[in-house]
């Protein structure tokens, strides 16, 4: 059966601070969002935190923050944080942005 109701579309912005840097954390975000068919991109920020923004369903949004606060194998996730925003549909993959 198709749902018929239209699945939310959302905007999470997540900054995460830990051991995130020198361990995987951008491409394990990186594959966690194409996993979810997620647009939008991830940076690191300063020496222990990694920033990141995605666009697409409510729902894959949820479960995208649940695995990013968990992290990959080799990093270490202390703190979270997350903003929700009003999507913009400017994005169209998920990728590296690298800071200035």
């Amino acid at each position: 059966m198709v749902n018929p109701v239209p699945i939310e579309k959302a905007r999470l912005h997540i900054w995460v601070t830990g051991r995130v840097q020198g361990v995987g954390f951008r491409a394990f975000v990186i594959d966690v969002a194409e996993q979810f068919s997620l647009a939008g991109w991830v940076r690191n920020v300063g020496h222990d935190t990694v920033e990141a923004v995605a666009e697409g369903p409510a729902e894959m949004l949820n479960r995208f923050a649940e695995l990013v606060r968990t992290g990959p194998r080799a990093g270490r996730v202390d703190d979270a944080r997350i903003e929700w925003e009003v999507p913009t549909d400017e994005f169209k993959d998920f990728h590296v942005r690298y800071s200035m």
